[in-house]
């Protein structure tokens, strides 16, 4: 830990002490406009935000439970016949029906019943013919704590998918970002391969009229003619890469390609700021809520055991094709204890528990790997800035050993191979130098990702 710190220490105190310019996230208008589209075209960005808002309906749900469910009913029945007292239980009821007559009119018990009192026969227990239209009432009480867990859960989860979304818009960002410093660095070599183009030309027009009076050869005509021929081939393998630059930009943006090739990135020397601060990377962030979210499930699951407690409402709106035993309305509240379910809910909990045990294995294995990129990119930043200072020296001794060479040739004193193996190092050395500039915003971009502090 120690020597990490001094390392950093050191690297901050290198990059302070460099006359460079700071990139502190100031990305080209033109390529912030060319993340935002892509972040708009990438369809995994756009499933990201289904799944964050599924995760939103989910607690929606687990909210619901505690709603009372009113349902209306309504129903036709057609029985084969009326349901009726049985022979025997008519008869009790005539005859009770009769004993109170007389005692309410003061006959006597053993006198007969007078003809002219009419009877009142026994109604039907149930109509054959039977409409009915009610309205239930189901309310949730107290879920044992099953649908608490269950919106803790979700919330967790759409946190999760959030961070994660916010994860894949980081790789996108930094895909389209890599490649429109790639195209920046083909830019840069077009330019040096054009200098180039310039000097030939001139050695060209100094071995033409060398020939023409007789100081040189044709052979020094044919050396020039292959370098240029080389030249073009160069500029063509450019010209090449930056046609499939532009079909990649446009892969990952949906940006019209004539727009693309009317872009002029640039290269230059770049400096990360606030390296000493560091924020939480999204993945991260992504599986620390996912672990939540799995520990709530299998609090939910295990909850399964708490007994419930609900409401139940009944009211019936037509009461004439009522039984004589159904009520038209009634009101309870129920308890239901679910005692054992053949190790159903401890064993989905078990599988719960093992899912976040496997997030926190994922978390730490995460936070090792950004641990390594960060001090990768520290050291390739490192290596990107020596590689500058060396690139200027080469170009420095390059021209002047050009200018040297070209000199003495026009003096008869060098041939034209060391002229043009000279002009073959003042070229690579130009190479070299936008390699390093497109290796240090590399280093610096993969450095600020690694630390959270990627902002466009």
């Amino acid at each position: 830990m120690k020597i990490n710190l001094l390392r950093i220490s050191l690297f901050c105190l290198v990059i302070n002490l460099l006359p460079t310019s700071s990139m502190a996230q100031e990305l080209d208008p033109a390529l912030k406009v060319l993340i935002k589209k892509g972040l708009e075209k990438s369809h995994t960005v756009n499933v990201y935000d289904l799944d964050a808002e599924k995760a939103r309906v989910d607690q929606k749900l687990a909210k619901a439970v505690f709603l009372p469910k009113v349902t209306l009913n309504g129903s036709y029945t057609r029985l084969n016949d009326d349901i009726t007292f049985d022979d025997e239980t008519q008869n009790l009821l005539m005859s009770t029906q009769k004993l109170l007559i007389k005692e309410a009119a003061g006959i006597p018990f053993n006198s007969p019943f007078p003809e002219n009192i009419p009877l009142q026969q026994a109604e039907n227990l149930q109509d054959k013919n039977i409409l009915k239209s009610s309205v239930d009432v189901d309310w949730v009480l107290f879920s044992g704590f099953e649908a608490t867990n269950a919106l803790k859960a979700g919330k967790h989860k759409e946190a999760s998918v959030k961070f994660a979304g916010l994860a894949e818009r980081n790789r996108i960002a930094l895909k389209i970002i890599e490649t429109y410093d790639q195209l920046a660095l083909v830019n840069a070599s077009e330019q040096v391969l054009s200098a180039s183009a310039d000097y030939l030309e001139e050695q060209e027009y100094y071995v033409r009229k060398a020939i023409e009076n007789g100081l040189a050869t044709p052979i020094s005509r044919k050396k020039i003619e292959l370098a240029q021929q080389q030249l073009a081939g160069k500029q063509l393998e450019f010209s090449q890469n930056k046609t499939l630059l532009i079909e990649v930009l446009h892969q990952l943006t949906g940006e019209n390609k004539e727009q693309l090739k009317n872009l002029q990135p640039e290269l230059n020397s770049v400096m990360p700021d606030n390296l000493m601060n560091t924020k939480k990377r999204n993945e991260i962030k992504a599986l620390e809520e996912a672990e939540k979210a799995t520990d709530y499930k299998a609090k939910m699951e295990k909850s399964n055991f708490i007994p419930k407690v609900a409401l139940k409402g009944h009211y019936e709106f037509l009461e004439d094709d009522l039984s004589l035993l159904d009520p038209q309305w009634y009101v309870g509240v129920g308890v239901r204890w679910n005692i054992f379910d053949g190790n159903e809910s401890r064993l989905k909990s078990l599988k719960s528990k093992i899912e976040s045990r496997k997030y926190r294995e994922q978390i730490e294995e995460a936070e090792e790997m950004i641990a390594l990129s960060s001090i990768k990119a520290e050291l390739s930043y490192e290596s990107s800035l020596q590689n500058t200072q060396i690139a200027k020296k080469e170009i420095e001794l390059a021209e002047a050993t050009y200018e040297m060479l070209d000199k003495q040739y026009k003096n008869d004193l060098a041939s034209i191979n060391e002229v043009l193996d000279a002009l073959k190092d003042l070229e690579q050395a130009k190479f070299q130098l936008q390699q390093s500039y497109f290796e240090q915003r590399r280093a610096t971009t993969a450095l600020l990702h690694a630390k959270g502090l990627l902002n466009y």
